[in-house]
């Protein structure tokens, strides 16, 4: 279990990184780009992997980790279970979404 504080935190640490509102979601950026959303009332995370990553996150326990059901979840949108997830693993994915955003933000 994770608490939003503690995703908060860990998202923040990662260089150049900055919370904005999204809608009705907390964003989570680097360079202008999303790599998380936090929405607070369902203490659910969502991160931008590719789909190599997704699959890989997934595989563990689809109750936990698992796509987006729609078109983005398809490009590798994934929601996390802040309630259920370890923090290890929650910080593993984080920094796999802020790396692929950040990658494809210094071509």
């Amino acid at each position: 279990m994770v608490a939003v504080e503690t995703f908060r935190q860990m998202a923040l640490s990662m260089p150049g990184s900055v919370e904005l509102p999204h809608f009705d979601k907390a964003s989570f950026r680097v360079n202008k780009k999303i790599f998380a959303t936090l929405d607070t009332k369902t203490k659910k995370v969502c991160l931008l992997l590719n789909e190599v990553d997704q699959s890989v996150f997934t595989s563990f326990d689809k109750t936990i980790i698992y796509p987006v059901p729609n078109k983005w979840g398809n490009r590798g949108a994934t929601y996390v279970e802040l309630l259920k997830v370890r923090r290890s693993m929650l910080k593993d994915a984080v920094s796999m979404a802020y790396q692929n955003i950040a990658k494809v933000n210094r071509k």
